[in-house]
């Protein structure tokens, strides 16, 4: 789902590394990574709260729209978001475990640190 929904590339993958399977999902040039584990023998847990975000900015109007129609075509549910905030320029979607992906139509600007 992440792939596809996010335009994210398997970066790596690994089995049974003391009993964890995982997939390491991301973009070849960015300084991060999303990483899936399974335990093997262990239930998948589901989102501990609504307001556990993933959030992604993207200010251009047609970029961020094409995003929006992907997340839905590739199984993510676009649902209302717990804190409205992120229903006035965005939209927010679920993945299959409750995990939620907001997608920001706008640039992000960083705050000053008091």
């Amino acid at each position: 789902m992440y792939m596809a929904g996010l335009g994210f590339s398997l970066l790596g993958e690994f089995y049974d590394h003391d009993g964890f399977d995982g997939v390491i999902l991301g973009h070849d040039n960015h300084n991060y990574h999303l990483e899936f584990t399974h335990h093997k023998g262990q239930a998948v847990g589901c989102a501990p709260t609504k307001d556990n975000l993933l959030v992604f900015y993207i200010p251009d109007n047609a970029e961020w729209a094409s995003a929006c129609s992907q997340m839905v075509m590739v199984g993510f549910n676009e649902t209302k978001s717990y804190n409205p905030y992120w229903d006035v320029v965005g939209k927010t979607f679920e993945d299959i475990d409750g995990y939620r992906v907001v997608l920001q139509n706008r640039q992000w600007v960083t705050s000053p640190r008091t």
